[in-house]
């Protein structure tokens, strides 16, 4: 009877750790403005470090968190700010194994320190956009100095 009842409570912690991963999901989800990304972690191996996760813009932030956690946190903050593209380019070598054919890496610094991001070649438009664009409710410089004919 004793295994019978290990083997219960057993069931009963990997149900409830699935049902907290699907509720963290559903809770970040819901808002919207949600994107698939992997974020390099570690480079101590070439084409490895990789971490599946996905990314919540939130005002000047994106905030990545990692796909299998308990944490309600974000891993990583990326200040709009401080953020710039330095360069872009397809998966090489072990990393095609590790995310989807169409993805791009995108190698980045913020805030002076190197950060890589993997995304879908559809999201990066999205991405570059977000990052260019001016914080809300700052008009952006270019459309300031301009005269525009009254309406």
């Amino acid at each position: 009877m004793e295994i019978v009842e290990g083997i219960g409570i057993g069931v009963a912690v990997v149900l409830a750790a699935l049902l907290i991963l699907f509720i963290r999901r559903a809770l970040f989800t819901r808002s919207g403005g949600i994107i698939r990304l992997s974020v390099r972690v570690s480079t101590m191996l070439d084409g490895r470090g990789w971490s599946p996760g996905f990314g919540r813009f939130v005002g000047d932030e994106l905030r990545w968190y990692r796909m299998f956690s308990f944490a309600l946190r974000p891993k990583r903050v990326l200040s709009r700010k401080g953020l710039a593209v330095e360069r872009r380019r397809l998966p090489e070598g072990q990393e095609r194994l590790s995310m989807p054919a169409d993805w791009v890496i995108l190698r980045c610094t913020s805030n002076h320190a190197p950060v890589e991001i993997a995304m879908a070649r559809s999201t990066v438009t999205g991405f570059l956009s977000w990052l260019e664009a001016a914080p809300p409710g700052v008009a952006s410089p270019r459309l300031a100095s301009q005269d525009w004919p009254a309406a």
